[in-house]
Parts: structure tokens; C-alpha cells; sequence
């Protein structure tokens, strides 16, 4: 019995750059393995391999994950500035 594909996006977004790229994986594949076959690692080395966060349509998720048809990964970058610490900071200058 042929193994069963599915189709899903992975996306990751820089200030300057966004990509999403859609893909087939195994039914049941994982979050890692999608990231993995999207060769996002290698375009983007910044991304580092064992400290990814990621999440399916905007809600994080762990790596072990099984996708559904459709599922859209995301991977997220690590925020450099507290987003409450920038907004205090911003009503404090007037």
C-alpha cells in the first residue's frame, strides 16, 4: 500500500523576508520532519536546529507534533525586546 501524502505549508518570517513554501509529507509526519523537508535550515542559518519554536497556524506547538492536510508551520524567531517592556516604554514618552 502506497504511503499516504499530505499537503502543508512551512513559513518563517524576518523583518525583511517572509517564506512560505508548501510541501508533501507522510501522513503523520511531525512538525520536525516538515521543517526539516522545507530546507529552511539551510537557506536561513540563523534558525538554530535545536532551539526552534514553532507553531501550527499561530498556536505553538512542541516538535513531535503530527500534522494534518492543510496545517500551516510556523517557525518563530526569538523577540529581542519584551513586547510589554516596549509598550511601557512607549506610553512613558508621552
Amino acid at each position: 500500500m502506497a504511503e499516504q501524502l499530505i499537503d502543508v505549508e512551512v513559513a518563517y518570517a524576518k523583518p525583511e523576508e517572509q517564506v512560505i513554501l508548501s510541501l508533501k509529507v507522510p501522513e503523520g509526519a511531525s512538525v520536525e520532519q516538515a521543517i526539516k523537508a522545507s530546507g529552511l535550515l539551510s537557506r536561513f542559518p540563523e534558525i538554530e536546529p535545536s532551539g526552534i519554536k514553532a507553531g501550527i497556524f499561530g498556536n505553538v506547538c512542541s516538535m513531535d507534533q503530527s500534522l494534518k492536510q492543510a496545517d500551516r508551520v510556523e517557525i518563530y524567531r526569538p523577540l529581542f525586546h519584551d513586547p510589554k517592556e516596549a509598550r511601557r516604554q512607549r506610553a512613558a514618552k508621552g
